[in-house]
């Protein structure tokens, strides 16, 4: 409980209050999932805590922090460098908030874009930035919200189908990323 309360005082200082507010949504909501999953709680929410924590910073330096840090920065994120908060998040999360877990660290890395096969914490924060109970926008969200505590991937798939036909209806860039987890969880589920 202590490093919690190290990561909200810090937090609470950081962010500016909406998306301080998404943050405890996002980790109250990945804990309910982890609870109706079977997952280990404290790194729900530990990786709901920290998903975000490098939107601290504008998104202009985004480009500038990963280069300092040495992290990869695919075509896409060049052209929409706000997808890289999420590869920054797990930066500081590792570096400044001393978290090792790498499956946390992954959970957090991916929650933006997903990826193949994820595991069942990397979904569970990924849905949960989605469905956290301050969201008032996203398509499908009262069906979505039911879903993801009855088939967690069906969940996943329809969010994936969701931000694909977004970007494309917006011509906005589609990280590969996306799209390969798209196309895995289409295969999977109409298989």
């Amino acid at each position: 409980m202590t490093q919690y309360k190290y990561i909200i005082d810090s937090l609470v200082s950081e962010l500016d209050e909406e998306r301080y507010e998404h943050t405890l949504g996002v980790a109250y909501t990945a804990a309910s999932l982890a609870m109706r999953y079977e997952e280990d709680i404290n790194k729900a929410i530990l990786a709901g805590l920290l998903h975000d924590v490098s939107k601290r910073c504008k998104s202009d330096k985004y480009i500038e922090m990963c280069n300092a840090y040495d992290i990869f920065i695919s075509e896409a994120e060049y052209k929409n460098p706000g997808l890289l908060h999420a590869k920054l998040s797990a930066y500081i999360a590792s570096n400044e908030y001393d978290v090792e877990d790498n499956e946390i660290l992954s959970a957090i890395e991916s929650h933006t874009t997903g990826k193949p096969n994820m595991t069942m914490l990397e979904k569970i924060i990924y849905i949960a930035d989605y469905i956290e109970p301050l969201r008032n926008k996203q398509k499908h969200l009262l069906e979505l919200r039911k879903l993801a505590f009855i088939d967690i991937d069906k969940a996943l798939l329809m969010i994936l189908e969701d931000t694909v036909e977004y970007l494309k209806s917006t011509n906005k860039v589609i990280d590969p990323t996306t799209y390969e987890t798209y196309l895995f969880y289409k295969g999977k589920i109409n298989d």
